[in-house]
């Protein structure tokens, strides 16, 4: 049978758990990270913050909750988590 050309993308999630599986990659210390410095800003109820050399996205619920969605380059582009996944 003859192989055919395939357009193969990796999903975020997918590149996250092996980084976590086979270069020990500790995730939970990374959100914990990424919360403790977003936290002054999500209090104050900001959409965003510059952390380092990344924007991150923070969506609110209304109800005392919210969630960092996505990590955009200073372009705005899509980064390291987010995008496909």
């Amino acid at each position: 049978m003859k192989r055919r050309a395939v357009l193969l993308q990796v999903s975020d999630h997918a590149v996250l758990c092996y980084l976590e599986r086979q270069h020990g990659l500790d995730v939970a210390a990374v959100r914990s990270h990424l919360a403790g410095m977003a936290q002054g800003a999500a209090e104050l109820g900001a959409i965003a913050i510059q952390i380092e050399k990344v924007k991150l996205v923070i969506r609110s619920n209304g109800s005392g909750q919210a969630t960092v969605v996505t990590a955009l380059s200073r372009t705005g582009r899509v980064s390291h988590i987010g995008g496909e996944g």
